[in-house]
């Protein structure tokens, strides 16, 4: 009861700015899919509705995007990834598969309604040709790697391209999540890869960046989050033969990267568990703190400095 009392006087003790910045700190820093549960938690210990709607308001736009989360369109079986490089401004969001742009409330995670891209929102008719071509086989890909996955792809420069001789460059994401939290565990992969289509030189250079994040929280509070790079290159091709190729080169190292990821936790009882436990002294027991007095050289220590009379 003191301790909740001290707690109390110290979060009274603290500015708005102070109350703000903390709880943002907590919300940005939540594990995937955890942030309604860490917002609920904030929201009472912070006792303060203003500091706390001003905490949410920044740090859940910040959180949905790094996370690339998943909403449903209204009215629609389709989604909108929630992600940089769909964000037409701050609570619109573009799906470039059906061409709609969706209306976002953050904090509740919510598309709220729906209404068509502009013709300014979208790429030309010969940017899109590769866009689609290249959205048809990620689809194919992720549909069969990741089961609960969804992608999209975005065209972040050069959309007003209208023929060859002008470089463009398209953004593949991918997105997956499994939350479980009723068995303690949650987990998220996400990957970005910026695909840089160079006319005058005629190929395409390929960066990626993957993530992967897991939470286990029964009896304790486990979290990972590895994250890797790459970079590959392909010919500039047409748009059905780039899609292709391209489409290869994010399964080989996606694959690449999750098989290193498997190997090197397999390995860790064997390896990383072993150096942190304490190791055994040569007589292969512990070594017997409680009762230290059934050991000679103690005893006499004991007796020659008069320790115990």
């Amino acid at each position: 009861m003191a301790e909740e009392e001290d707690d109390i006087h110290l979060v009274s003790e603290l500015s708005e700015k102070q109350k703000r910045e903390i709880a943002k700190w907590f919300l940005l820093n939540s594990p995937a899919g955890e942030i309604q549960y860490v917002a609920k938690d904030v929201r009472s210990v912070l006792n303060d509705d203003n500091a706390y709607d001003a905490a949410a308001s920044e740090a859940f736009p910040l959180y949905n995007k790094s996370h690339m989360i998943c909403l449903n369109l209204p009215g629609s079986t389709a989604d909108v990834l929630i992600t940089p490089f769909s964000e037409i401004n701050e609570n619109e969001y573009l799906d470039s598969r059906t061409a709609q742009v969706a209306k976002v409330d953050h904090v509740k995670q919510v598309c709220t309604e729906v209404r068509p891209a502009s013709d300014q929102e979208l790429p030309s008719a010969y940017i899109e040709d590769y866009r689609s071509a290249l959205d048809a086989e990620i689809m194919k890909y992720v549909g069969e790697a990741y089961p609960k996955g969804v992608c999209s792809v975005y065209c972040t420069r050069g959309k007003e391209v209208e023929e060859p001789g002008s470089d463009f460059e398209l953004v593949v994401v991918i997105s997956a999540a499994r939350h479980s939290p009723q068995n303690f565990c949650n987990g998220s992969w996400c990957s970005i890869w910026n695909v840089d289509f160079k006319d005058d030189l005629q190929i395409i250079e390929v960066r990626g960046r993957m993530q992967v994040g897991a939470h286990y929280f029964e009896e304790g509070n486990v979290q990972l989050d590895a994250k890797h790079e790459c970079k590959d290159s392909t010919i500039f091709q047409s748009p059905d033969d780039c899609a292709f190729s391209l489409t290869n080169i994010i399964r080989h190292h996606e694959t690449e990267y999750l098989a290193a990821l498997q190997a090197s936790y397999l390995s860790l009882p064997d390896t990383t568990f072993k150096d942190l436990r304490r190791k055994l002294p040569v007589t292969r027991t512990l070594f017997p703190w409680h009762n230290t007095m059934q050991f000679s050289l103690t005893r006499d220590i004991t007796k020659e400095l008069g320790i115990g009379k």
